[in-house]
């Protein structure tokens, strides 16, 4: 009888918990602090979405506060995952990380300065 009441805490407990991710992290997958040698103040989200039976896999990354004036653009890609797979099924990580790489370039560039 113990046992129930108990299991009962953890249920409702988990449930909040499962409220919390799916209303502020949706699908973020890292939080980090501001970038090393950065001027933003904010840091960084990363999220991914691969949509259910789709190849098509979606890697954003954004500023952790994007309301504040140091926040910069979002930037993403969508790409097919099979492009990152041998014809035996194996990941080739290094395609992988070449893309992410390019994607965090990316955000990492200043945009230009407006002439006056």
């Amino acid at each position: 009888m113990f046992g129930f009441f108990d299991y009962g805490k953890y249920v409702v407990l988990n449930g909040v918990l499962q409220l919390i991710l799916y209303t502020k992290e949706k699908n973020a997958i890292l939080f980090t602090y501001p970038p090393e040698g950065s001027f933003t103040s904010t840091g960084l989200v990363v999220s991914s979405k691969l949509p259910r039976f789709s190849d098509e896999y979606t890697l954003t990354i954004d500023s952790a506060d994007p309301k504040s004036i140091s926040a910069g653009k979002s930037v993403q890609f969508t790409k097919s995952v099979t492009q990152w797979f041998t014809k035996d099924g194996v990941l080739v990580e290094g395609l992988f990380w070449k893309d992410v790489e390019a994607l965090i370039k990316d955000y990492a560039k200043e945009e230009p300065k407006k002439k006056r």
